[in-house]
């Protein structure tokens, strides 16, 4: 990416093109947001339980989904996502060895979301850490591969014949009282300045219809 294009200067020319609401509205979500906790999910069939997955993060203010595709190649379901996808970073995996390798190098420990006897009730659940949240598929739930790897176990309590929830309405348990709790404690779960700068770079892109020729022209406007 052009260096140009990463600048605070390259942000205030493109925030001259939108309004003065929309800059506020950005700033609003983006003080929300956070990587601290990302979501894994890991070969769900059905598509729109993914894109309802998506629109989850977005309203709960997770950046980043990762997707891992071993069995079932799709895309994004946009009229579920409800235009989630434009908000958040999606991040694609062929098989879960290769994803559960770049969480790690990432910083983040591997958390299965498991009815399993030994995983921890999410009221219980220590938030310190950075974790990637994995989600398996509406019938098996999540992979051996990753059960045997997880750092945690995490489950939703319940007290009815039901043993398991809906993925989609999993994640938004889950990400609902995480967040909440993440917000209300002293732990630094914000985006970076530089985090920050990049996202209002992105968002003010898709805020404009015609971002392309004016970004052009602020390129030609400002080479040595």
């Amino acid at each position: 990416m052009n260096e140009l294009l990463q600048t605070k200067e390259y942000l205030e020319f493109l925030e001259s093109f939108i309004t003065e609401n929309r800059k506020k509205r950005i700033d609003d979500v983006l003080h929300s947001r956070t990587k601290h906790f990302t979501v894994v999910v890991e070969d769900v069939y059905q598509l729109h339980n993914t894109s309802a997955v998506m629109r989850s993060c977005e309203v709960f203010g997770i950046q980043e989904i990762q997707v891992i595709e071993q069995k079932f190649g799709k895309q994004i379901d946009s009229e579920i996502a409800l235009g989630a996808q434009k908000w958040v970073d999606i991040y694609r995996f062929e098989n879960s060895t290769s994803c559960m390798k770049a969480m790690r190098k990432k910083g983040y420990q591997i958390i299965a979301t498991t009815p399993h006897d030994q995983s921890t009730d999410l009221t219980s659940f220590a938030i310190t850490k950075p974790s990637a949240l994995f989600f398996g598929t509406e019938k098996d739930g999540l992979s051996e591969e990753v059960l045997q790897e997880a750092d945690g176990m995490i489950h939703i309590p319940m007290v009815g014949f039901t043993e398991s929830l809906n993925i989609s309405v999993s994640a938004a348990i889950l990400l609902q009282h995480l967040s909440d709790r993440l917000r209300k404690s002293t732990i630094d779960w914000r985006l970076t300045p530089q985090e920050i700068l990049l996202k209002k770079i992105d968002w003010a892109q898709k805020s404009i219809k015609d971002y392309v020729k004016i970004t052009e022209r602020f390129i030609e406007e400002n080479s040595n």
